[in-house]
């Protein structure tokens, strides 16, 4: 079966239109207008940021002292555990809010590949570690509250907040992983 094919065969006079160089420029500022997302808010060095990464710092640091000044913790290994990621949380949040802080008032960008790679390991490991120490320690809260009903010779209020300070300590820390995270996952 015979089939004909369309040919286009050019004008032997026509060259093909020539793109300038003010049409280059404008191709690649649409490419690095479309890549770059620099001012989401939530990300290192922006306003969101420095709250998140505040809202983090005093969420631990409530933990913390809350947990730390009960007479009975020490005899709990969870509650140690939370104590030890509690500190650690808080030292991490406040020295990426003072750096974002920085990274603002100097005007600053902190969207370096490897800055974002620091901050979400560093955000994955403390959300992680934070998330671990609160569900253990509502674990013993509620073993010592409702089951084995012992509350009145305990400190079961400063528990659960303690226990409370560190879960609202890890909802903070989640949108900032998951956002650094985001980000480097959509570098090309």
């Amino acid at each position: 079966m015979s089939v004909s094919h369309a040919t286009v065969h050019p004008l032997p006079n026509e060259a093909p239109p020539l793109q300038t160089e003010a049409a280059d420029a404008e191709v690649a500022a649409a490419a690095a207008a479309r890549v770059r997302m620099k001012d989401i808010q939530g990300m290192p060095g922006t306003i969101g940021g420095v709250f998140f990464r505040v809202a983090q710092f005093i969420f631990a640091a409530a933990a913390l002292i809350v947990m730390a000044t009960t007479s009975d913790f020490p005899s709990v290994t969870a509650f140690c555990y939370l104590v030890a990621a509690a500190g650690l949380q808080s030292l991490w949040s406040l020295s990426l809010a003072i750096l974002d802080i920085y990274a603002i008032l100097v005007g600053r960008c902190l969207q370096n590949y490897r800055v974002v790679c620091l901050f979400a390991i560093g955000d994955g490991v403390t959300s992680t570690l934070t998330f671990a120490a609160a569900c253990a320690s509502a674990g013993i809260t509620v073993l010592i509250g409702n089951d084995l009903g012992i509350c009145a010779v305990n400190n079961c209020i400063e528990f659960e907040t303690a226990t409370a300070m560190a879960f609202l300590s890890w909802f903070t820390a989640l949108p900032s992983f998951l956002l650094n995270f985001w980000s480097l996952a959509s570098r090309q």
